[in-house]
């Protein structure tokens, strides 16, 4: 039972495996049944490597329930329009709490390391060329760093490029462009 709840111990993947689809929003007896299959199938369909993982593919996948039933509910014919809107305001939390939880179960797997190389080359009539390379990685998407950090963390600020004066520059194999 690794698979469902990414531990050792099939008592945790057991836990995880009950607590999640005690956690569905409008079981019935009647699709009971189903949405145990379905709920099952999705944890296994992650595959949870660690317990870490099994945790949070089981609060994703009941995130996303919860949006879905409380969008459900926010069309129901009867509802007034303040009880609709609040009901679509919970689920737009519970869609962006999914996003969050998916984002940091990519960042625990690893794929959230993102690598940024920045080139920035100036050359003047009178100089030589100049390049700078500046490489940073940062740990997920949420966590940019400003442009302007970029460019200058080389300990160098970048030079205008003069717009009065053309200079020639040799471009592929031997090809020269103004």
């Amino acid at each position: 039972m690794k698979e469902i709840g990414g531990g050792g111990d099939n008592v945790w993947n057991r836990r995880i495996g009950n607590r999640l689809f005690a956690a569905l929003p409008a079981i019935t007896p009647e699709n009971a049944p189903d949405a145990g299959r379905a709920t099952m199938s999705g944890l296994l369909d992650i595959k949870s490597a660690d317990p870490i993982e099994g945790m949070l593919a089981s609060q994703i996948i009941a995130a996303h329930e919860a949006s879905l039933h409380l969008r459900q509910l926010a069309w129901l014919p009867e509802q007034h329009f303040v009880v609709q809107t609040k009901y679509l305001e919970l689920a737009e939390k519970a869609a962006r709490t999914m996003a969050v939880l998916m984002e940091r179960l990519d960042q625990h797997r690893g794929r959230g390391q993102q690598q940024i190389t920045v080139k920035h080359v100036t050359v003047h009539a009178d100089q030589a060329v100049v390049a700078d390379t500046i490489t940073s990685e940062r740990p997920s998407r949420g966590t940019a760093q400003p442009f302007s950090n970029l460019l200058t963390a080389g300990g160098q600020k970048p030079m205008d490029i003069p717009t009065t004066k053309s200079c020639t520059i040799a471009v592929g194999r031997g090809d020269e462009k103004k």
